[in-house]
């Protein structure tokens, strides 16, 4: 489908979203929506897998409707009525072919038919067929998948009979204005992802903090699929592990995994970290929508600063996992605990303890624990981190020291919903090839907009350029410097210090000025000379 398409199709939900969910808060809303989108994208896809399994058994609805959205009976519930015996092998067959099973009566057409029709029993079977998928369809893996769906919360109305009505609106209004469109993965997965993105723009802070704006993640995505010892060379053709430690929606992760294919490349499995519960079902939703399979990632729900997740708690250091590419936007200057725990964990013991005001260094040595030899980690961080001294400073110095910081990148403020101020990635190798550091100021290149700053395919082209080609110098814009001139300036990382975008004054020539003032003087004299004649022949007051 053509992007234009594509952004239509994103364009429309937007637009019902906006008309259905009245004062209700944009946060909530947007989870019933896009549980909504999945529940769509789920059964498209089951049945469409179906069609291959059972091939010439699969029978035809007896509907006249053309569009999947609205034909009932579905074919696989003719199937299931006609072949009771078979059900169980079938669903045996299709958990190994798509790792999922849906029931006839909890599939979109039908889900759909109920809300057309007003029926009462909608909120009853949505609850039913949400509890279904969670702990029967993929077995134990998306237990609690909906769990912060509330369909008897008084956010959609106060009775039940409302809220039964309320959803039968919001239901078909969906169906009504995406069953013109293509129901294919990356049109789902493109309309989930706008929506996650415009429903961010719109809910401030809160949502803002989950979201790395498409611009920005597509950087980060380019600078860590490249080769990290000779980037001009290209894209690596594999990524055996990539992870993001702080992975919101998940939509960052699934960039790396999008430029990997676009170049004929490909990524061993995913792997994100998520604290916030909402969040974490939602990056979950996500990565099946862009057509991931459930043994291709792998999202845990819990903290990345005390490191809850079992995998990443491997004492052996020969059992330790690593991972080629790691991205990260964590949240900005967080305020976290230190226990004594934590100060003796291996993977700041080395640096030591990021302030407490501040966990901003503590989020980029969890990650850089866990980058391979040739790996490569892109953290998006406030500029703060680059020249606040203390804690910070010592540990900013280690990472110079060992030369593992290798590009500064500084872009331009109010990029993201959660921030107007302006942030920096740091690109960081554990082999490195270059003695220097390269710094990129990019803060004054970007295309101005009323609320939000957006940067052009021409803006990111250039800093991944910049990147690849490690230049000398770009007046104004990038210089390499020396591990020597750092450490002069107290390993200070302060963009402004090494590559300022300031236009330098033009130097005036002090002697010719002052010849020029000199002739204009003696013209203003002989000039007033003549004056003075024709004034004392008129009998008039000189001047």
């Amino acid at each position: 489908m053509a992007a234009k398409k594509q952004d239509k199709l994103g364009k429309t939900l937007w637009d019902i979203a906006n008309d259905l969910r009245g004062a209700m808060n944009a946060d909530d809303f947007r989870d019933y929506m896009l549980s909504f989108l999945f529940l769509r994208y789920l059964s498209f896809n089951y049945e469409a897998s179906a069609k291959k399994e059972l091939g010439r058994d699969y029978p035809k609805s007896n509907s006249d409707e053309v569009k999947p959205d609205f034909v009932v009976p579905p074919p696989l519930e003719i199937w299931y009525k006609k072949n009771e015996e078979d059900i169980v092998e079938f669903e045996k067959q299709m958990r190994k072919k798509v790792h999922y099973v849906i029931k006839p009566q909890y599939l979109w057409s039908n889900i759909t038919e109920l809300a057309r029709t007003q029926n009462s029993e909608l909120l009853e079977t949505l609850e039913k067929g949400f509890r279904y998928i969670e702990n029967e369809s993929f077995e134990s893996t998306f237990h609690g998948l909906f769990s912060e769906i509330n369909l008897n919360s008084e956010k959609l109305e106060k009775t039940p009979k409302d809220r039964n009505k309320k959803l039968c609106t919001i239901i078909q209004k969906i169906a009504e204005g995406i069953a013109d469109f293509s129901t294919d993965v990356d049109t789902l997965g493109d309309a989930y992802e706008y929506l996650i993105g415009r429903f961010a723009a719109g809910s401030g802070k809160s949502a803002g903090e989950f979201y790395t704006p498409q611009q920005v993640s597509t950087i980060l995505s380019e600078i860590v699929s490249l080769d990290s010892q000779l980037p001009l060379t290209g894209r690596k053709n594999k990524l055996n592990k990539v992870l993001d430690f702080a992975c919101g929606s998940g939509s960052l992760l699934l960039n790396v995994r999008k430029r990997l294919n676009e170049a004929g490349g490909s990524i061993g499995k995913i792997y994100g970290q998520e604290k916030n519960i909402t969040t974490y079902n939602l990056a979950r939703m996500n990565m099946l929508l862009h057509g991931m399979k459930d043994t291709e990632f792998d999202i845990f729900h819990g903290d990345t600063l005390v490191n809850q997740w079992d995998m990443l708690n491997e004492m052996n250091p020969s059992k330790k996992v690593e991972f080629d590419a790691i991205v990260a936007n964590p949240p900005f200057s967080l305020r976290w605990e230190h226990t004594d725990a934590l100060v003796e964990d291996f993977r700041f013991k080395s640096y030591g303890m990021a302030p407490k005001s501040a966990a901003d260094f503590a989020f980029l040595l969890h990650g850089f624990h866990f980058l391979s030899q040739e790996g490569t980690m892109a953290i998006i961080l406030p500029h703060g981190v680059l020249f606040r001294g203390g804690a910070e400073e010592r540990i900013r110095t280690k990472l110079l020291k060992d030369n593992n910081i290798d590009t500064v990148i500084g872009l331009p403020a109010n990029l993201f919903y959660s921030t107007g101020i302006p942030v920096c990635i740091l690109v960081l190798k554990k082999c490195k090839k270059e003695e220097d550091v390269l710094f990129i100021n990019a803060s004054e290149e970007f295309e101005k907009g009323k609320r939000q700053n957006s940067l052009t395919k021409k803006h990111i082209h250039k800093i991944v350029d910049t990147y690849k080609a490690r230049p000398e110098k770009i007046t104004r814009y990038a210089r390499k410097v020396s591990m020597d001139e750092i450490e002069k300036n107290g390993y200070n990382l302060n963009i402004s210090r090494y590559v300022s975008t300031a236009e330098a004054e033009e130097k005036i020539d002090l002697k010719a000025v002052n010849e020029k003032l000199k002739t204009i003087n003696a013209s203003i004299k002989t000039n007033t000379d003549k004056h003075n004649a024709f004034l004392k022949e008129l009998g008039l007051p000189l001047i």
